[in-house]
């Protein structure tokens, strides 16, 4: 009778806090994340949280060390092939989401290959006689213990090394159970993501056109999943504690991207609000369009030539559309990327002919591969040593340096270029040249192969393509004056030169808020390259993502820039921020900022501008 007394007692409780549990899942919940790609999102949630299945634990027979062992070589194998199809996709997606993606996936094919990893996982089916899957799993954990025990101020990057040894154990374990992967292909379009966490790979198989939005429980601002999505332009909130605990699949959702609200199962009035605000960003983007045949001049009628960056033909139909007045920046790593063999000179030529033909008359500039750092192509390393594979990969061999040291390399992207000029104007430009000699280098390269084209009989334009110098190092800025006298046009390539000014990388956490394209000495060094590009009568242009940014636009043409190029989504905003100025203004405005010293101070007059009368 006791026992019967306890048990009402105690099932009392249990059935209110169920009640409760199943009120809380009907009403309307407003959650708080962390913002992390601006945009509106209505839809239903999507909960793609999926329970891991713990494999068993199994033992194996003396005679079957062989067979497991080959079970583990073909489920690395597979796995290698999955990272390596993740890899291809790189090339599809913008230049920021490519550089967080890259190294991680190089992190992962790093762990399949003679890693400690596999060694230890082979020995444990030797000598502990473990089925393969958990070797593997058993060798993973020991490795991610030995991380996190680490004595290291940096706990996050600890954390996330580990979760990395992890996951590459999960993809093993996957393959060697033929567990199926997490798919997002059959997700509803217009759905909302919800998940516990998003990996960096899951990221980059969405597809902007299907999914309204992402929210999860975990991340942060800062780390690879938050700018992929920023880069693929899906409104997003992450961090955000207790969402798929409070929220089922087909429940109504609202997200707001640029403040981290989440509102789970809206009401009428909050449904109301999202959609005047959605409502708002479409009248806000047609707008815009209505730009497309307008002109880029300023209210005093000086002209700005707005031009796209381009890391792919395939974003041609996007540049169209945005109205681009030419191509500032073809990066040419497509062509070397994903491929076992290097594209040779009639390989070049076809796929700049297609840009060049699709620009119908506007102006194409192609940089020259630009190699080393984080890029890895696996095509060139053959029979080279990757120098720039060091503890600091940003110093090593890249970009020019390495073009100079493999001529051959240059002279067939030169030749494909040279070939191309007969089907609309190009320019050359060269990437990280720190010194005049590299130029002139270059140049002398330039014209060997214009020799021997001719020698061929090949029909090259009166007006050759110009060459070009990046200005995207300290050295590079403060020699400006020199290598004018050799280049024929400068491009100021923004980002790179605050990463190397500041000596931030702004893809690390635990620095990237130390990353400023604002800071004075960034500003002054591109001040001191412009005026050498003017005092020269040569053009200049900026190709970083400050080019990108409206509210940054009157300090670049203060600074004497007028030539900006930028991802195709950026234009239409910047030319209304162009058609809403006067140049005189801009020049006060740029000379009240470049006499600022403090950073804040220079974020505050930047912000504080305003169209007419100034900051």
């Amino acid at each position: 009778m006791k026992t019967e007394k306890n048990t009402e007692k105690t099932e009392a409780p249990a059935k209110a806090a169920e009640r409760r549990a199943v009120s809380r899942r009907t009403r309307e919940a407003e959650l708080k994340g962390i913002p992390v790609s601006p945009g509106i999102a209505i839809g239903a949630a999507f909960d793609t949280t999926e329970t891991e299945e713990e494999t068993p634990r199994r033992s194996i027979a003396a005679g079957a060390i062989e067979g497991e062992k080959h079970r583990l070589a073909d489920a690395v194998s597979r796995s290698r092939k999955q990272v390596a199809k993740l890899k291809s996709r790189l090339a599809v997606l913008p230049e920021e989401a490519q550089e967080e993606l890259e190294p991680l996936l190089d992190a992962y094919a790093l762990m399949l290959g003679e890693s400690r990893l596999l060694r230890g996982a082979r020995r444990r089916i030797v000598e502990e006689l473990l089925s393969a899957e958990t070797a593997v799993n058993d060798e993973a954990e020991a490795i991610a213990q030995a991380i996190l025990a680490a004595k290291d101020d940096d706990k996050p990057g600890l954390k996330r090394r580990a979760g990395e040894v992890r996951e590459i154990a999960r993809r093993l374990t996957r393959n060697l159970t033929s567990t199926p992967f997490r798919s997002l292909k059959d997700v509803p379009v217009g759905s909302i993501l919800v998940a516990e966490e998003l990996t960096p790979a899951d990221a980059a198989l969405l597809d902007p056109s299907r999914i309204a939005g992402v929210a999860t429980d975990e991340g942060g601002a800062d780390g690879h999943t938050a700018i992929m999505l920023r880069a693929l332009g899906i409104p997003s909130v992450l961090g955000c504690t207790g969402l798929t605990e409070g929220v089922a699949r087909g429940d109504a959702m609202v997200l707001d991207g640029a403040t981290g609200q989440v509102v789970l199962r809206p009401g009428p009035a909050a449904l109301g609000k999202a959609r005047a605000a959605l409502a708002a960003h479409a009248r806000e983007r047609t707008k815009l369009s209505k730009l497309r045949r307008l002109p880029s001049v300023t209210q005093d009628a000086e002209e700005v030539e707005l031009q796209a960056n381009l890391e792919i033909p395939a974003e041609l139909p996007l540049i169209a559309q945005a109205g681009a007045q030419g191509i500032g920046l073809l990066r040419t790593e497509f062509l070397f990327m994903n491929r076992e063999t290097l594209p040779d000179e009639d390989d070049q030529f076809e796929a700049y002919a297609q840009v060049v033909e699709a620009m119908a008359g506007d102006l194409v500039t192609i940089r020259v591969l630009d190699w080393g750092g984080e890029k890895d192509i696996e095509a060139l390393a053959e029979g080279f040593e990757p120098t720039h594979a060091g503890t600091n990969p940003a110093l090593g061999l890249r970009g020019i340096r390495m073009l100079l040291k493999r001529p051959e390399l240059l002279e067939a992207q030169f030749a494909a270029i040279l070939r191309v000029a007969e089907k609309g104007p190009v320019r050359i430009l060269l990437p990280m040249v720190t010194i005049p000699e590299e130029v002139r280098q270059a140049r002398e390269i330039y014209d060997r192969v214009i020799r021997r084209l001719r020698r061929r009989g090949l029909n090259l334009p009166e007006k050759l393509p110009p060459l070009g110098a990046m200005i995207e190092t300290p050295g590079a800025a403060l020699a400006a004056d020199a290598i004018a006298l050799e280049a024929d046009f400068f491009a100021i390539g923004t980002n790179d030169l605050a990463m190397y000014t500041l000596a931030v990388d702004r893809a690390e956490s635990e620095v990237a808020h130390l990353y400023d394209p604002l800071h004075p000495a960034v500003l002054r060094l591109m001040q001191f390259a412009t005026e050498a590009a003017l005092r020269m009568r040569m053009p200049v242009s900026v190709c970083g993502e400050m080019a990108g940014n409206p509210r940054l636009v009157p300090l670049l043409l203060g600074l004497g820039i007028r030539t900006l190029s930028m991802n195709a989504s950026a234009i239409p905003r910047v030319k209304q921020a162009v058609r809403s100025l006067k140049i005189d203004d801009c020049a006060r405005f740029a000379r009240r900022v470049m006499e600022q010293s403090d950073p804040k101070r220079i974020q505050e007059l930047v912000m504080g501008f305003e169209a007419g009368g100034g900051a």
